[in-house]
């Protein structure tokens, strides 16, 4: 059964805009897994001083809908502030599309998701977080499901990869059951790294491979 994506579903869909990795990005955001079907990652390349965001440009892995919204919230993106952004909403991107099949409303729900978690690093990364609450073991547990386990395609925490977690005076311990020469302890390293980083409070982040 065909699903009815109006003409500008179609458009950004054959045709996406603000596609591929931004090198020299200051922030990104992933959301979704593609074990579940839909997976989106945002790029962010945000003036410092102005707060405006320069560039954006995202990857996607999915269908029709999870790569136009994707597409369409870029371009919604692009040029506003990064407070300006933050208002952006799922319902609005699903209407500049000309609105979506109601069995995928979730994809523009993840591409705004994923705007605002590489919103969010931003923030972090430059000491712009507001509210500073303590990292605790929940926060990080919390993050570690953005990482994905690339045998399954699954996140860390549901594949119970992560057999420890240890928050102890600015140091975050994360052990994962894997070996380390794995060919993709590297990338999981990296990947945890890059989500507990740039929480105001950690100064260390350790990977242990057991």
């Amino acid at each position: 059964m065909s699903l009815p994506y109006t003409e500008k579903v179609m458009d950004h869909f054959r045709n996406p805009r603000n596609v591929g990795k931004i090198e020299d990005a200051n922030a990104k955001g992933t959301e979704g897994s593609p074990a579940c079907g839909d997976m989106v990652s945002v790029y962010l390349k945000v003036n410092d001083e102005t707060k405006r965001i320069d560039d954006v440009s995202f990857e996607s892995y999915g269908c029709a809908s999870n790569i136009a919204t994707g597409s369409i919230i870029t371009e919604l993106a692009k040029g506003r502030t990064i407070d300006e952004a933050k208002t952006i909403t799922w319902k609005q991107a699903s209407d500049e599309l000309g609105g979506l099949p109601p069995l995928k409303a979730h994809c523009s729900v993840l591409a705004v998701d994923g705007l605002r978690a590489a919103i969010e690093d931003y923030e972090e990364r430059h000491g712009l977080v507001k509210e500073r609450k303590t990292t605790n073991v929940e926060e990080v547990r919390r993050r570690l499901k953005r990482v994905m386990n690339p045998l399954v395609g699954l996140d860390l925490v549901k594949t119970e990869l992560v057999t420890g977690i240890m928050v102890e005076k600015g140091k975050v311990t994360v052990a994962v059951d894997l070996p380390e020469e794995n060919q993709f302890a590297n990338v999981i390293r990296q990947e945890i790294i890059d989500k507990i980083e740039p929480l105001w409070d950690v100064r260390e982040v350790e990977v242990r491979f057991t």
